[in-house]
């Protein structure tokens, strides 16, 4: 199929691509979804199955009845699926369930802290709080630089690992930024990882929905050794995440939630838990986001990740040249043609603030994006040049709106048609600056 083809067989896929939201006019129109970086909407297949499977629903590992059995089955069966889709090891890496990529990595943050032989963690300046949070109070970290461009230094990045010379526990790196796109070169720092003895996690939440991803063999020094992921940015609702990693990494030590499924044996004399993944997963499991999960791989799957690469390339590079032809717009990131990059970028209007401008994108043409600091509040506050003295300023005066960018994610159902009224838009916008920010003066 060409890019025309593709883009009206995607748009099928997903539940609600065509639901009509109000303008300030009055007036409504079918929005445009551009904030899928923060939560994408579910494919018809997904709505299909938990509809399908509803009548079988039932507790997991908890009863003998033919559902409860059945719903067990099926939870368990998905570990193996979730597993070839990033190609981790059936046998050796383990599954976790959780709720989302920042509950993934706060459960292996609070595993890996009951060991301290190696107590340096190197994160990034580019992370999402999700992967700088967790490790602070646990560990020592140490943040690898970034360039101009927002992109991350390779340099920096050995010569912090030459600098602690295998006293470095893990790298932990975001697989894609959520503020720039940029695709970092997992294979190249997972080598260097290796080579000087640190492990890495690699926080997919906004790679694994747009690439192909492939945690390799245990024996090749390219092998992830913790991937974490979330389903509801991969067209499945209904709160499931995921955590994969070696399995004797979650046998030690106790699990960071304690309950009802975690446990083996326990008496008022001793507590014996379970063996991973149970372990790490106490309480009622969430049956139904796994089943979503799943529905949305094997739809993901049939239609390929690299085709859904390249559609996706060929649509924010679309956007991106029609951005760089409007004046006084400014995007954060390099734009080369050849740069690899999953489909977001990031930018800010000369004169007009970031809450302002999404206002605007809404209310006249109800498109929908996000703005702000994304969760990634150093990174951003680095690619905006803002200085010590201006953050203790904001720390200290909360009346004063945040800084922050605009940003556009998009999905494999949007297409250029949507991208080119999000531009004609923002001409309108740049033109009339004074008169848009007096129409909506009361915003701050």
């Amino acid at each position: 199929m060409n890019k025309i083809e593709l883009s009206a067989y995607f748009r099928k896929l997903v539940v609600g691509a065509n639901t009509k939201v109000p303008l300030s006019n009055g007036e409504s129109i079918n929005e445009i979804n551009f904030d899928n970086a923060a939560t994408t909407p579910p494919f018809l297949s997904v709505m299909r199955q938990i509809k399908d499977f509803a009548p079988w629903y039932s507790s997991i590992h908890r009863g003998t009845g033919y559902k409860s059995q059945l719903s067990s089955d099926l939870y368990e069966q998905g570990r193996d699926i979730i597993k070839k889709f990033v190609h981790a090891d059936q046998t050796r890496d383990v599954v976790i369930y959780t709720k989302n990529t920042t509950e993934s990595i706060n459960i292996l943050a609070y595993g890996l802290s009951q060991d301290s032989n190696k107590p340096i963690i190197l994160s990034t300046e580019m992370e999402h709080l999700a992967n700088d949070l967790p490790w602070r109070d646990k560990f020592q970290v140490e943040y690898v630089g970034v360039d101009e461009d927002g992109k991350l230094s390779l340099w920096d990045l050995e010569n912090k690992l030459l600098k602690y010379a295998g006293q470095v526990k893990l790298v932990t790196v975001t697989g894609a930024s959520n503020v720039t796109g940029y695709i970092n070169p997992i294979t190249r720092i997972t080598r260097m990882a290796h080579q000087y003895g640190a492990q890495i996690l690699i926080d997919g939440a906004q790679l694994v929905p747009h690439a192909p991803i492939d945690m390799k063999p245990y024996d090749s020094m390219e092998h992830i050794d913790y991937l974490a992921f979330s389903a509801h940015k991969m067209y499945a609702p209904f709160g499931i995440g995921v955590l994969i990693g070696h399995k004797k990494t979650f046998e030690q030590g106790e699990p960071i939630y304690k309950g009802g499924g975690a446990v083996r044996l326990v008496s008022h004399q001793f507590i014996e838990w379970d063996n991973p993944p149970g372990k790490d997963e106490a309480g009622t499991p969430n049956v139904i986001g796994v089943m979503a999960l799943l529905a949305a791989i094997e739809t993901l799957q049939a239609i390929g990740m690299h085709v859904i690469h390249d559609y996706e390339t060929h649509l924010i590079n679309y956007a991106i040249d029609g951005l760089k032809s409007i004046p006084n717009i400014k995007l954060y990131c390099h734009s080369g043609k050849n740069e690899k990059r999953v489909s977001l970028i990031s930018f800010t209007v000369e004169g007009l603030h970031s809450n302002r401008v999404a206002e605007i994108l809404s209310c006249e043409a109800g498109i929908a994006v996000r703005n702000g600091l994304f969760c990634a509040h150093p990174y951003v506050e680095k690619l905006l040049k803002l200085s010590t003295e201006d953050l203790v300023y904001l720390h200290h005066h909360h009346e004063v709106p945040l800084p922050g960018l605009v940003r556009i994610s998009l999905g494999l159902y949007n297409n250029c048609h949507e991208i080119d009224r999000l531009l004609e838009l923002l001409e309108k916008i740049v033109k009339n600056n004074k008169q848009y920010k007096e129409k909506y003066k009361s915003m701050k």
